[in-house]
């Protein structure tokens, strides 16, 4: 089986004194000696994330990024009380071992839990005849199951009632992410003010049952079991979970998902196996989703509108530091242009009330 999630060096700024961190480990967690490696994971643009081998033993820590305080975006302990509280009820989680803020140790927080490996999806499928449209159909299908079973959870009885207000959440995310659009807008890229009045005009006015939501649920933040890739073992990066509407969750979600039907503009934007044979349209989606948590889904082109204009501000927030030569990645020099597509897809979603 290939795509299983690799390794790579530490990159160069991105280095940790593994030493402090397996002595301190070994106070913490038994039966963990031998040999030490360090590795770290390459992908994603948030958090940092290492693999740790001892022995036989593989471990995965959490960091923010350097250079950056340990703000909300960054919070290792919110992340690692998040991991806590579900893994006993939710067993689509690795399980966390310890969170350490000592600055003896580390200059930043960090947490170390259990690896889970298996295959991660990425834009292309694996070359094998297991990735057919029959393993397409049955994942979709697993995929909303375990988006529902999240939303499904007693979140106070879990001891995440604290996480988040759900009390006005629709009108602090519209607010929110168009307060950052405006702050990261370049003079290259739409400035995208009738879609941030349309999704503040146009706000479901029934109010959404509170759920607790991971807000970047995707293919590849999902771990699949080698042996049978139609299930899921393990859901990654919570950094952004709280309490709040579960369709916003579903419609975030759906913002990277790019069917077989779509433009080939918008194809262009594609990160993820989503148009390949038996993936299930948004439409299937929801429609699902609808049928098996019993949620009210007529009104739900404005939750995919938002997904399009979230994603676009993430996109825009990397392009912003790539166009004032805060990075020189060359991966994020095209993504103005995809904030440009998303501005179009987004009114087209407006126009025809289609998703």
């Amino acid at each position: 089986m290939t795509a299983l999630d690799r390794t790579a060096a530490v990159r160069q700024g991105e280095s940790i004194d593994v030493n402090a961190v397996v002595t301190y480990l070994k106070d913490k967690i038994s039966d963990i000696e031998g040999p030490v490696s360090l590795r770290q994971f390459p992908r994603g643009f948030s958090n940092l994330t290492y693999l740790i081998t001892i022995g036989d033993r593989e471990l995965v820590l959490r960091r923010p990024p350097f250079g950056k305080k340990a703000k909300t975006a960054h919070d290792m302990h919110r992340e690692y009380r998040i991991l806590s509280a579900l893994k006993p009820v939710f067993p689509h989680v690795p399980l966390p071992l310890t969170y350490c803020d000592d600055p003896a140790i580390m200059d930043a927080p960090f947490y170390v839990m259990e690896r889970l490996q298996g295959v991660i999806l990425r834009k292309q499928l694996p070359e094998s005849s297991a990735f057919n449209a029959d393993w397409a159909d049955r994942l979709c299908r697993r995929w909303v199951a375990v988006l529902g079973e999240l939303h499904g959870l007693d979140y106070r009885e879990c001891g995440l009632g604290d996480l988040g207000r759900p009390e006005g959440y629709m009108t602090r995310q519209v607010h929110g992410w168009s307060h950052r659009y405006r702050n990261a807008r370049t003079e290259d890229v739409p400035d995208f003010e009738s879609v941030m009045t349309w999704l503040d005009k146009n706000m479901p006015n029934r109010p959404a049952r509170p759920a607790l939501i991971h807000n970047d649920y995707k293919f590849d933040n999902v771990i699949l079991d080698p042996g049978d890739p139609t299930r899921i073992i393990g859901v990654l990066d919570w950094e952004m979970a709280t309490v709040g509407d579960p369709l916003m969750d579903l419609g975030a979600s759906l913002g990277y998902w790019v069917e077989a039907g779509d433009s080939d503009e918008l194809k262009l934007v594609r990160t993820l196996p989503t148009l390949s044979p038996g993936m299930w349209t948004r439409r299937q989606i929801v429609a699902h989703y609808a049928e098996t948590t019993g949620a009210a889904v007529e009104d739900f082109a404005w939750y995919y509108c938002f997904g399009l204009f979230r994603l676009a501000v993430i996109a825009q927030q990397i392009y912003y530091r790539f166009y004032h030569g805060q990075t020189t990645d060359k991966r994020f020099s095209v993504l103005g242009i995809a904030v440009g597509i998303l501005e179009k897809a987004a009114a087209q979603v407006m126009a025809t009330g289609k998703y």
